[in-house]
C-alpha cells in the first residue's frame, strides 16, 4: 500500500485528491496546522478514511517530524496562501507560506528520506505578462503578483532540488480550476454564489473588477488526476495542466446568472476598487505534454463546470433559508 502525506488537505484540492488516492487504495495522511476551529467540511465525508497529522509549513520540524512518522511514499505540497488579491496586502506571509515553505518541505524530505516523491503545486500565475499564447512548460515566467512570484520560486526550487540531490520532484504547472468546493473569496465562486443569492432574493448586486480578464478554467476533480499521474511516471518532469480555452469574466457571469434565469447586465456593478494593481489580462494553457505523456485530459467543460457550481451554491442557499441561517446583504451587494 502506497502512503500519500497531502498538505493542505482540508482545501479544495486536497478533498479532490484524497478522494482520488481512496479509490486508487493508498493511505492517506493529510497534514493540518493546529488550530482551534475546525475548517475540516470539504473532508468531513471522509474523515473516517483518513489520518490527520500535525505540521506547519512555517515550521521546520514539524515537517520533518510529520515525515518520519507517516514515512510516506508520496508527497503533495497542496498548501499555501493561494488568494491572490490577499498576496498584495500580505506579500511577507505569502512568501513565507508560499515560496519559503516549499522549501522546507523539500529539505524536510533531503534530510528524512530521498526516496519520497514529491509534487509541488505550481500556477499559471506564474505566467503573468504572458509572453506567447497559448502558455506551455517552455513559456517565460513574468509573475504580476506577489502571489506569482512566490509560486515561480517554488516552482524553481523543485526544479533545483530534483536536479542537486536526484529527488523525484515534479511542478504541475496548474491553470485555474474551479468546484463547488472553491473557496467564497475566488471569483469563479463568487460569481456562481452571488447568483444564486439575487435570484432567491438574498442579494440585489455583485460588485466586480476586470469583466475582460480571461483564464482557462477546468475542474478540480480532473486536475487532480494530473498530479497522481505525474509521480507515477518513471522519469520526474513538469506540466501545464490546462484546457486550452479561455473564457472572459463577463462570459463567467453570463453563463452563471442564465442558469438561474436572470441578465448579468442588471445585477453586475463594475467597481475600479476591485481592479488588482498589475493585472494579468489572458492566460490559456498548452497542455499538450500531460495528454501524450500521462494520458490525461480534462472532463468537465466550462459551461457544465460553472452550472454545477450554481446549482450547488443555490441548494446550499436553500437549506440555509429553510433553516433560517441565510440572512438578506446589508446593503444588498456582494464584493467580487
Amino acid at each position: 500500500m502506497k502512503t500519500a502525506l497531502i498538505t493542505g488537505i482540508t482545501g479544495q484540492d486536497g478533498s479532490y485528491l484524497a478522494e482520488l488516492l481512496l479509490e486508487k487504495g493508498y493511505r492517506v495522511v493529510g497534514m493540518t496546522r493546529r488550530s482551534s476551529t475546525a475548517s475540516d467540511e470539504r473532508i468531513a465525508h471522509i474523515r473516517d478514511q483518513i489520518e490527520i497529522v500535525q505540521g506547519d509549513l512555517l515550521d521546520q520540524a514539524s515537517l520533518v517530524e510529520a515525515l518520519r512518522t507517516v514515512t510516506p511514499t508520496e508527497v503533495y505540497n497542496l498548501a499555501a496562501q493561494s488568494f491572490v488579491p490577499t498576496s498584495w496586502n500580505q506579500p511577507v506571509l505569502t512568501g513565507e507560506f508560499t515560496a519559503l515553505g516549499v522549501t522546507r518541505v523539500l529539505e524536510a524530505i533531503r534530510q528524512v528520506d530521498l526516496g519520497i516523491r514529491f509534487y509541488q503545486a505550481s500556477s499559471s500565475e506564474m505566467f503573468g505578462k504572458v509572453r506567447e499564447m497559448p502558455q506551455t512548460e517552455a513559456t517565460p515566467f513574468h509573475p504580476r503578483s506577489p502571489y506569482g512570484v512566490a509560486k515561480a520560486y517554488g516552482h524553481f526550487l523543485t526544479v533545483n532540488y530534483r536536479e542537486s540531490y536526484g529527488l523525484f520532484a515534479v511542478s504541475g504547472i496548474l491553470f485555474n480550476h474551479e468546484s463547488p468546493r472553491r473557496g467564497l473569496e475566488f471569483v469563479s465562486r463568487k460569481v456562481s454564489d452571488g447568483a444564486a443569492r439575487i435570484s432567491l432574493g438574498l442579494a440585489s448586486e455583485l460588485r466586480m473588477g476586470n469583466l475582460d480578464a480571461q483564464r482557462d478554467w477546468g475542474y478540480a476533480g480532473d486536475y487532480v488526476r494530473a498530479m497522481w499521474a505525474m509521480l507515477q511516471q518513471d522519469e520526474p518532469s513538469d506540466f501545464v495542466v490546462a484546457t486550452g480555452v479561455a473564457h472572459s469574466v463577463r462570459e463567467l457571469c453570463q453563463i452563471a446568472f442564465g442558469r438561474v434565469g436572470l441578465d448579468y447586465e442588471r445585477h453586475v456593478v463594475v467597481d475600479p476598487a476591485l481592479h488588482r494593481p498589475a493585472e494579468v489580462d489572458h492566460l490559456t494553457g498548452d497542455a499538450s505534454r500531460a495528454k501524450a505523456t500521462l494520458g490525461w485530459a480534462p472532463e468537465v467543460g466550462f459551461r457544465p463546470l460553472i452550472e454545477m457550481m450554481v446549482d450547488a451554491d443555490l441548494a446550499r442557499l436553500q437549506r440555509e433559508v429553510t433553516d433560517g441561517r441565510a440572512r438578506v446583504e446589508a446593503p444588498a451587494s456582494i464584493a467580487g
